[in-house]
């Protein structure tokens, strides 16, 4: 078997995944450990015969809907390459958003402390401390296997300067940060998507909040207010239904400059605001 044939039997894929053909190239870069400009500089290279059988078995789970990043190990994140397992939230390009929206706030920050709560393979913490080196950054995860997982993201990315705990939210943080970030579970329990797609192979832990899809939500406000500091900012991921609810609970726990932006398909994505200890108006 050539690449060029094995890039054709993507047609495989095409009634499990939107992405098929990108799909087919990243497994076949991981079998073959060469980067996606070899296939196509190089379509009649041949593969051994161990190359197919790998490749082979690898579309075969591709085909019964596991998570290419599962299949691989990784996944790639704003500049990073992470290691994945079935203990997180595989990391989404929508969530970028977050790192865009940090980086161009606190631009002029050289000292910022903030944590990032839920941290899970430690994609968020990880990329901002790729673009900030000495900003001060914690990172927490209520699962020791999230918790584990992020620590060697971190040690071999050397990215060592983000200390990782274990905890529930805020509770092992100590001291006043200016800014607290989180991507939390925020999919209700009866939401038609969680038997869609990749998710159905990711913790339940990862996506299902009670209350509608806002109970991890409200808990990370009502903790929040303990450990920021005055005209600190609190900024969340959500989903596409719920910047007007994220920025009501945010303004009745005391926050200001409520904001929401959308992401490149044009959904609510990211909503935060600044913790003023005051009553607060949109």
């Amino acid at each position: 078997m050539r690449v060029d044939q094995a890039l054709a039997l993507s047609q495989r894929l095409e009634k499990v995944s939107d992405t098929a053909r990108f799909d087919v190239e990243l497994l076949l870069c991981h079998v073959l450990n060469k980067p996606r400009s070899y296939l196509y500089s190089w379509p009649e290279a041949e593969l051994t015969d161990q190359h197919i059988v790998t490749f082979k078995q690898m579309l075969a789970r591709r085909s019964s809907g596991e998570p290419v990043a599962h299949i691989i190990g990784k996944q790639g994140f704003w500049t990073l390459e992470l290691e994945v397992s079935k203990d997180t939230l595989i990391p989404r390009p929508e969530t970028e958003l977050l790192i865009e929206w940090v980086l161009d706030k606190f631009a002029s920050c050289s000292n910022l402390r903030l944590a990032d709560l839920g941290t899970g393979t430690g994609a968020i913490a990880l990329a901002l401390a790729s673009e900030q080196p000495s900003w001060q950054i914690d990172a927490v995860d209520l699962y020791p296997g999230a918790v584990a997982l992020a620590q060697r993201n971190a040690q071999r990315l050397k990215l060592q300067q983000v200390n990782f705990h274990q905890g529930y939210w805020c509770e092992p943080l100590s001291g006043h940060y200016d800014l607290l970030i989180s991507n939390p579970p925020y999919i209700d329990s009866e939401h038609p998507c969680l038997q869609e797609g990749d998710v159905r192979y990711e913790p339940s832990t990862a996506l299902i909040a009670e209350q509608q899809g806002m109970g991890d939500v409200l808990s990370i406000i009502a903790q929040s207010v303990t450990y920021l500091k005055p005209q600190g900012w609190l900024v969340f991921e959500h989903g596409y239904d719920q910047g007007l609810p994220v920025r009501q609970a945010l303004q009745q726990a005391g926050f200001c400059h409520t904001f929401t932006h959308q992401d490149l398909n044009g959904h609510d994505r990211i909503s935060g605001g600044c913790y003023a200890k005051l009553d607060a108006t949109e």
